[in-house]
């Protein structure tokens, strides 16, 4: 409980920034200010300012809303293939599981990281691109898990009195096997958009997610590369971010995860 509550705690924070940022940083984060280049951290500036005079702290707080656009979407496509795969080859069985079996096989010969980049750097750089790249490399460990809740609850009493009122298979599937199923890939999900973060603030960093001027914590992080010994906190305070949001996510992820263990 104190996990979840801790999670719940610090993403309610982060959301607030994505929601309104206009109202919680100090500065506009494009805005060049050429008498404050390279400012160390200060009442005027908390967390400093880079190169160009730009404030640290309004460019980390807008950066919340791609970074959380990036934890949702980059959950949700592999959510979506492999829950959908999953959910058909788990009741199904036979053919479609071996069929999905040999796929997965060949998806985890590839690491994810090398495959996600090399479907980025072919596709061309950019968020959307991403998306598509981490639904393609990404949802094998979705289709295991609900392969494996459905292969449990299909073979439940009210399954298979569905079966025996002659129900069809959408409706067997979308009112019996999935509501009971899916709650498990949920808390999982919840815990995968940590590492969305840092899959999305990787590729921002090396230029094949979101792309400058637009404020995102790995661009942040990647701007402040060249003055680490000059001015370490235009790197510093966006990199906090990105461990402070996958904190959050993990452990709303370990208190739901738990919850649902209780109510089992």
């Amino acid at each position: 409980m104190r996990a979840l509550l801790a999670g719940a705690a610090v993403l309610a924070l982060l959301l607030a920034c994505a929601a309104v940022p206009g109202l919680i940083a100090p500065y506009d984060p494009l805005a060049f200010d050429f008498t404050a280049l390279l400012a160390p951290p200060s009442w005027e500036h908390p967390f400093g300012t880079d190169q160009f005079g730009r404030d640290i702290l309004s460019r980390t707080i807008w950066a919340a809303r791609v970074d959380l656009q990036i934890a949702v979407f980059a959950v949700a496509g592999p959510l979506l293939v492999g829950g959908l795969l999953g959910l058909l080859a788990g009741y199904l069985g036979g053919w479609a599981d071996a069929l999905l079996g040999r796929a997965m096989d060949l998806v985890v010969t590839f690491p994810f990281l090398v495959l996600v980049i090399a479907i980025v750097a072919v596709l061309g750089p950019g968020l959307g691109n991403m998306y598509v790249a981490v639904a393609i490399a990404g949802w094998v460990p979705y289709a295991r898990l609900m392969r494996g809740e459905v292969s449990v609850v299909s073979a439940s009493d009210h399954v298979a009195a569905a079966r025996g009122l002659g129900y069809g298979l959408p409706r067997i599937l979308g009112r019996h096997v999935l509501p009971n199923a899916v709650r498990p890939i949920l808390a999982y999900a919840v815990s995968d958009m940590a590492l969305a973060i840092l899959l999305g603030s990787s590729l921002g960093y090396l230029g094949l997610g979101a792309q400058p001027p637009e404020a995102e914590w790995g661009v942040l992080v990647a701007d402040g590369k060249n003055f680490l010994t000059q001015a370490p906190w235009i790197a510093l305070f966006p990199g906090a971010a990105v461990v402070l949001c996958g904190l959050g996510f993990s452990l709303l992820g370990d208190g739901l995860a738990d919850r649902l263990e209780v109510r089992r």
